[in-house]
């Protein structure tokens, strides 16, 4: 991937597990990626860097995955930032609430590697078919 197309996409995963998997995917792919296990620490990596795209676990321990969605699609700094929420919850009406919430896709777990990266890359497109 060349820098003009660089695009740091940030993890906020609890499980290491998921993460690395992800990480090892996208990694592959040639995104810089930056890895989250809480809500405070990923407030703190946003302060340091605005991500290109989020990916968000819902069942965080602590802040939510839903709530800390609300928080930074309310900050100026970072409304614009795609997130793509990673959860188990499949259940009827989870994926209309965790929309509602401000995440703009949802995939459910365990994650297809082969749509995870599919729908970054659209993510991705889709922002900078907007500038």
């Amino acid at each position: 991937m060349s820098k003009e197309n660089f695009h740091p996409i940030l993890i906020i995963e609890d499980q290491a597990l998921n993460r690395k998997v992800v990480r090892i995917v996208l990694q592959s792919k040639g995104y810089d990626v930056i890895e989250a296990t809480d809500a405070d620490e990923a407030l703190r990596c946003l302060e340091m860097n605005i991500p290109s795209l989020i990916l968000m676990d819902i069942a965080l321990p602590g802040k939510s995955g839903e709530e800390l969605t609300r928080q930074i699609k309310t900050d100026p700094n970072w409304c614009n930032i795609p997130i793509i929420a990673l959860t188990a919850a499949a259940m009827t009406g989870d994926r209309e609430r965790i929309l509602k919430s401000g995440c703009d896709d949802y995939l459910s777990k365990p994650i297809d590697t082969q749509v995870l990266v599919k729908r970054v890359e659209h993510h991705l497109k889709e922002g900078q078919d907007e500038q």
